[in-house]
């Protein structure tokens, strides 16, 4: 079992979880560098893949879906998520040794060193590239098509306010890829999908972003959060009505009908809530509100799920 310790400890992973608890000592900070101890980051990822494969049984039929696909996502979403981690905690390592909630990490801690990081990222992008090449022509090359927007995203918050922008337009990519999994090409229904998830990844990461505003601004990175200050709930509104909109007419466009929209009317809901919950000044709500979008995508999924079938 592993020696876990409070030196070794992430701020924002659960205490005691699973990866702390059972993996070997030699394990533990490769797990913590690719973030398995947080699940919340694959599960962001995951969904947006298995929604662009439920609204392609909607347009499709039921038959033309496969359980099989849905689990090489997962695995997909779980290497691949691994894999911009390492990207983002090299790039921000010398940020991450400032900030309270990320000096404990592999990297600013010196439990991983940049050589063996850079080892991990290739075997990491390795079985993400062999998970992709399960699938059709079409959809290796438009998963391939996501991996500079992946390079690029933990240099922008140096030179942008929207990061988060460049975020969404990377965690949402799976959207396509689900779609023309099943397809073999792409259309309006899922391209407004991957609109509705963009927005809905500004309004969970600008909450989450809240969390670092204090060091961010003291170590000069850039972030909605920080641009949007006491605004901040008026724009998560929009963003949450954006996204509800474009995932609405996602379901439009694919012939989706009652089940379908009454997973987004339930998501409007828990959207309303995080609203009207949230607080930029609480950490921890802020932390928990972003987890809580799990559930937002979920909701999403189910209709989409029991529209399929129905």
């Amino acid at each position: 079992m592993s020696a876990s310790s409070p030196d070794t400890h992430i701020a924002d992973a659960r205490p005691r979880n699973w990866v702390e608890a059972w993996l070997p000592a030699a394990l533990l900070p490769y797990a913590q560098l690719m973030r398995l101890d947080r699940p919340i980051g694959w599960w962001l990822l995951l969904l947006p893949c298995w929604w662009g494969l439920a609204l392609a049984m909607i347009s499709n039929g039921p038959a033309r879906i496969h359980l099989w696909y849905g689990l090489l996502f997962l695995a997909g979403a779980i290497f691949m998520r691994g894999a911009g981690c390492v990207i983002n905690d090299l790039a921000d390592r010398n940020f991450d040794a400032q900030v309270e909630r990320t000096r404990n990490r592999p990297l600013p801690s010196g439990r991983v060193s940049v050589r063996n990081a850079l080892v991990f990222l290739g075997i990491l992008l390795l079985l993400g590239l062999a998970v992709l090449l399960q699938f059709n022509a079409y959809t290796i090359v438009t998963g391939l098509l996501s991996t500079a927007i992946v390079a690029i995203y933990p240099f922008m918050k140096r030179i942008t306010h929207w990061p988060q922008a460049v975020l969404g337009l990377a965690f949402n990519w799976g959207a396509l890829v689900g779609w023309t999994a099943v397809t073999g090409s792409l259309a309006a229904a899922p391209i407004a999908l991957y609109l509705g998830g963009i927005f809905w990844t500004l309004a969970y990461d600008t909450i989450y972003a809240h969390q670092d505003k204090d060091d961010d601004i003291l170590i000069g990175v850039k972030s909605t959060a920080l641009m949007f200050g006491e605004s901040t709930r008026l724009w998560l509104i929009a963003f949450f009505s954006l996204a509800l909109a474009a995932l609405a007419a996602a379901v439009a466009l694919a012939g989706g009908g009652a089940a379908a929209y009454a997973g987004v009317a339930f998501a409007a809901c828990h959207a309303i809530w995080q609203c009207r919950a949230f607080d930029g000044n609480d950490s921890a709500l802020c932390l928990k509100l972003f987890k809580a979008n799990r559930t937002f995508g979920l909701l999403i999924l189910f209709g989409l799920l029991l529209d399929g079938f129905l």
